[in-house]
């Protein structure tokens, strides 16, 4: 079942009344609007909150982009609501807390007057009004605002909050510059994002550009020079598409020393020595935390790289696959070809590509190699390394050397001859 997703928290603005606000919240919930305004006049008789909160979301939530007018019942209804709210919070204000009506009722008429500028600064897509409307909201809005502070300062020569009148007078006229130059700030503020986040954009921009510039262009134009080359266009466009997927996809800080990295980053070094196509796939990822840990999983890519060339070398085929998996105990990585395989019994023993750089390399570091190869139908690697602290061939007991011994007897066994492989091949390994 698709989930619908939330619409984005933003104000109403065709459709809005005062600031769109209870609309624009309406949306986001799913709600109907009229709850919503019945909440903050609900809010509104505690002490102003239901107000507040609306200043609040009028300040940071972005204008929507709707066109459809309110209807005019709803316009009526909204405004009375609102000026319900108000009354609301100056009559509880009074008969609850006690606060003289000759510092709340100004507050009110602050409030009004402010939303009035607000309204008339407000960023809006709608068509603009005539400039008499405009200029008479905003001369009214002042005025209220102004008169509702000059009220407060000087109604009954009252010290508010043990503050003397003249101090009092500066806080109000400074208050009163906020709330009328609030709407420039959102202005600046909004216009300020909005620059910030284009800079951005035109950074990521010009920096794809000189991204597929350096290599995809570069890339394209190599293979047009080598178009009667098939293994060599392929090659290239292998190469280009590992390097474009890595620097989509990758993440260079959170691969340093990274198991996963170090195999991809083997597989690209083969692919582009060889001209084979490497697919590795990794579940889990891991990191060493120590010098031992370091050594354990060098060994296993060198012995991974190894089993690589020798497929890339005397396989025949074009494809290796590489499949590494991260387990709580131990890390398992396996080389697959199906190529012409070969008789592991039948090679020499002065050939050290398998003995040595295979296993040897991993046994030493406390893993195990099994490997099985049939004459005509390709070769498995399994390298197969602890995670534990589990030390290496040397340290460990007599018992547990002779217990891996008969390990690798019993996998080399497994070992399927069906045929003898060719004298060339069997030595070259």
């Amino acid at each position: 079942m698709e989930v619908e997703p939330v619409p984005r928290l933003v104000r109403r603005d065709g459709g809005r009344v005062v600031a769109g606000v209870a609309g624009g919240l309406a949306d986001h919930l799913g709600v109907d609007v009229f709850r919503v305004r019945i909440v903050f006049v609900v809010l509104a008789a505690l002490a102003g909150a239901g107000v507040a909160a609306y200043g609040l979301l009028w300040f940071f939530c972005p204008q929507g982009d709707d066109t459809a007018p309110p209807a005019p019942g709803v316009r009526r209804q909204s405004l009375g609501l609102a000026m319900i709210g108000l009354v609301a919070m100056a009559v509880v204000g009074f008969a609850a807390s006690g606060t003289p009506a000759s510092y709340l009722v100004p507050f009110v008429f602050i409030a009004l007057g402010a939303s009035l500028v607000w309204r008339e600064f407000d960023t809006s897509h709608r068509a603009p009004r005539t400039p008499l409307l405009t200029w008479t909201r905003l001369i009214g809005g002042v005025a209220l605002v102004v008169g509702g502070l000059v009220v407060v300062v000087v109604a009954g020569d009252r010290s508010f909050g043990g503050l003397n009148s003249t101090i009092l007078a500066v806080g109000a006229t400074l208050i009163g510059v906020v709330l009328l130059t609030v709407p420039l700030w959102m202005r600046l503020l909004r216009t300020l994002n909005e620059e910030r986040s284009a800079r951005i954009r035109n950074a990521e921009r010009e920096e794809i550009a000189s991204h597929l510039h350096d290599s995809v262009l570069q890339t394209l134009a190599l293979i047009q020079k080598k178009a009667g080359r098939p293994e060599e266009v392929a090659r290239l466009a292998r190469s280009q598409e590992r390097e474009l997927r890595a620097w989509l996809f990758g993440d260079p800080a959170t691969e340093r020393g990274s198991l996963a990295a170090a195999l991809r980053s083997v597989g690209a070094e083969v692919e582009d020595a060889y001209g084979i196509e490497v697919e590795i796939i990794t579940v889990g990822d891991l990191r060493p935390t120590n010098t031992r840990d370091a050594k354990r999983w060098s060994a296993l890519v060198g012995a991974t790289r190894e089993a690589l060339v020798n497929a890339a070398k005397h396989s025949g085929e074009r494809a290796v696959d590489v499949y590494g998996e991260i387990t709580d105990d131990e890390v398992e990585v396996y080389v697959r070809d199906r190529g012409v395989g070969f008789d592991l019994a039948a090679v020499d023993d002065d050939r050290q590509g398998i003995s040595r750089s295979i296993r040897a390399r991993v046994e030493r570091m406390g893993g195990r190699v099994r490997i099985t190869s049939t004459p005509g139908r390709g070769t498995n690697v399994g390298l197969m390394m602890p995670r534990g602290d589990g030390g290496s061939v040397e340290e460990r007991s007599d018992e547990e050397r002779s217990e891996h011994g008969e390990r690798t007897t019993e996998m080399t066994t497994e070992i399927t001859m069906d045929a003898v492989a060719p004298t060339d091949n069997r030595k070259a390994r």
